[in-house]
This record gives C-alpha cells, structure tokens and sequence, in this order.
C-alpha cells in the first residue's frame, strides 16, 4: 500500500523533500476551482513533487453550476503553464458539492467534465467524493472511474465505498494537520492510472 498526501493553498508553502524522505510516494494539489480560479500555490506544489520522485496529481474543485468544459479548459490550462503532464501524472476532479443542483444535474455536470479531459490528455481522472454524496445521486455514471473516497470515519484502507462503484482505488483516511491517503496497489499500478504520452 502507497501512502500520499493532498494539499491546496491552505497549507500554504509544503516541505516536498520532507514528505518524500519520511515514505511518502504520491500526491495530489490543488490546480483549478470553477471556472476561473487558480490555486496560487499549485504551480510550486507540481514541481515540488516533480522534484522529490513523487507521483504527481492534480484535481480541480468542481463548480457545478458553471460549464463543465470551460472549467476542464482552465483546468488543463492551469497544468500546462505550471510544466504540463508528464508520464504517470494523476488527475482528480473533486466533487463535494452540489451548487444547490440536483444530483441528475451534478452527475451530468461531472461526466462532461471528465469526458473533456480525457479526450485531451488520455487520462481516466479520479472521482474524489464523500460517501453521502455519491450515495445521493451526483456520482452517476462515473463508476467507471476510478474512486479515492474521503472516508476518515472508516480505518486506513478499509473505506466503506459507495454507488455506482464496486471498490476504492485511493482512500482518504484523515484530514488532520493534513490530508493523508493510501493507494490500494503498487507504484506502477498507480502510475498506469496517469498520463501516458500518445
């Protein structure tokens, strides 16, 4: 089992070589959210990892309400002026919220969104979600997805997973000082589940 972490501007400048020294083998930062807002840290948070051997992802925080393919735009645009993808690098959307839609809405929202990014970059992206949610409703049709599962109630790597998936790739098991996660498989299994130039 891998261990990683994830992290967005809240954590503000991230020790990567520290991380890395301690055991860490993955992580996720923050890159986009909604349609127009860039993590200001992202850009030294990818090539921070970049740097310490770590497999790279990066996961956009879903606006529901706006237009899928323009945030999926900013997104990969987002990647591209912080170095862009390279092989094994993971993407992530987060899907957390409904906006105030209705879950049909949400999903819909979430399938263009990853329908956008995989047709540019090859790459499957991550489902990033809470039991609840997912169990509502906003998760339909993704669970073809693979699934990292915040589930800190539930013991590392012993998530409860919920509809439409069958079983969890990545589970977020706590959430203080930071967030950490295990990875149900090897380094190569997990970088087979990123970018792969065509």
């Amino acid at each position: 089992m891998l261990h990683g972490i994830d992290v967005s501007n809240w954590q503000g400048s991230v020790n990567w070589s520290g991380h890395a020294e301690a055991g860490l083998a993955f992580a996720f930062a923050k890159a986009t959210e909604g349609g127009d807002w860039t993590d200001k840290w992202f850009a030294r948070n990818w090539n921070g990892m970049r740097e310490s051997w770590l497999v790279c992802g990066a996961y956009h925080f879903a606006r529901p309400k706006g237009d899928p393919v323009q945030q999926a735009r900013h997104f990969l645009d987002t990647i591209r002026s912080a170095g862009g993808l390279r092989r094994g690098d993971l993407i992530a959307l987060d899907l957390e919220t409904g906006d105030g839609l209705r879950p049909e809405q949400v999903a819909r929202y979430a399938r263009r969104w990853c329908h956008h990014v995989e047709r540019h970059t090859g790459v499957r992206p991550f489902i990033y979600t809470f039991h609840s949610f997912a169990n509502s409703g906003h998760c339909a049709g993704l669970g073809e997805h693979p699934l990292w599962i915040a589930g800190p109630e539930h013991p590392r790597g012993r998530p409860a997973v919920p509809r439409p998936w069958t079983d969890w790739t990545i589970h977020q098991y706590a959430q203080s000082p930071v967030d950490r996660n295990v990875f149900h498989g090897t380094r190569k299994d997990l970088t087979k589940l990123g970018f792969h130039p065509r």
